[in-house]
């Protein structure tokens, strides 16, 4: 299989992967054009559409994709059905797209609906785990988003994290600032400033990359919760992601 990354937008990523016969998936289109510009230039022939959540940036594209493909499968939560979704999958459904096992995983928080999709080793997440970061509360709770963070945090270290926004760098930022004597983040931090300086594309990233440099993903580190003034037992870590995501917010 070949992933493609593919810029839209502001900061978006449209996700593709193809097979060697030229088919391919096409993961959270916010826009169509872009997409079309890469099938066209390809020679791909389309097969499925696989949406994370509803929100614009994500599904903007569906309608004039099935214009020009009209057979596509479009999959996607509930909350996505008004958006395209023909196929409404959910928690613990299994799919098969291009000869390959999709396992859904319910990962609210962002929206209350929201899945992510893997087949190992790509994981499409959508806006729930970021490099350095996680998606914004704007529908669920922080305990529902943690509990998400965890879910996926099971998957192998070797799990491609593919995330649907550029936000690398503004993540790292706010990392060094929260947590300033971790040398993995200071490292990773100039890494990425050097990338993006040249316009490099940070992603996908590794899950065991993640496990070291993401703040959301280090909330049982005891030194991490010091830092910003909350020691907590393991049952109450969520209130560590809480804090953190109420400072990113803020920052």
């Amino acid at each position: 299989m070949n992933l493609t990354s593919i810029p839209a937008l502001q900061d978006n990523y449209i996700w593709t992967l193809n097979d060697v016969e030229g088919r391919c998936l096409i993961v959270d289109p916010g826009e169509a054009a872009p997409v079309l510009r890469v099938i066209e230039e390809n020679k791909w022939q389309p097969v499925a559409i696989l949406l994370t959540h509803h929100h614009h940036d994500h599904v903007g594209g569906v309608a004039e994709l099935l214009s020009h493909y009209p057979n596509l499968e479009v999959y996607g939560p509930e909350e996505t059905r008004a958006k395209g979704a023909k196929i409404i999958v959910s928690e613990g459904d299994n799919v098969q797209i291009l000869g390959r096992d999709f396992t859904i995983y319910a990962t609210p928080g962002h929206t209350l609906g929201h899945i992510s999709y893997f087949s190992f080793p790509y994981l499409f997440c959508g806006d729930t785990l970021f490099s350095g970061g996680c998606g914004r509360l704007f529908e669920g709770t922080a305990k529902q988003m943690f509990d998400s963070f965890q879910k996926l945090n099971a998957l192998s270290e070797e799990t491609l994290v593919c995330c649907a926004h550029e936000y690398t760098l503004s993540n790292l930022t706010f990392a060094r600032a929260i947590y300033p004597q971790d040398a993995e983040i200071e490292r990773y931090y100039r890494e990425i400033k050097e990338l993006r300086a040249k316009n490099g594309i940070s992603l996908p990233t590794k899950l065991a990359l993640e496990r070291k440099i993401n703040v959301f993903l280090l909330t049982q580190r005891h030194d991490l919760q010091q830092q910003i003034g909350l020691e907590t037992t393991p049952q109450h870590e969520w209130q560590v992601f809480a804090a953190l995501r109420e400072k990113k917010d803020a920052f």
